[in-house]
């Protein structure tokens, strides 16, 4: 399954994220710190959404409510996980 998010209070615009057999396989930010969400995409990628979640979900960049690996989680709820 892939999809395209458009993430919302974050530097990053959207997110493109693949799954295959419950494992990430690959994912990609639009915008945003490169270094930083490069580093992201290659920790999470083989991870199952499950462990992405529960490593990730509620991370807060600064003083915002959200963080560009908490949009990836949404992205991840958003394709059913």
């Amino acid at each position: 399954m892939e999809l395209v998010y458009k993430t919302e209070g974050t530097c990053s615009t959207h997110i493109e994220v693949t799954v295959d057999n419950n494992r990430i396989t690959e994912v990609a930010f639009w915008g945003g710190c490169n270094g930083n969400l490069q580093g992201l995409s290659r920790l999470v990628k083989g991870m199952t959404p499950e462990d992405v979640l529960s490593r990730l979900e509620g991370v807060k960049c600064g003083r915002r409510s959200t963080s560009c690996p908490d949009q990836l989680c949404k992205a991840l709820h958003q394709m059913g996980y």
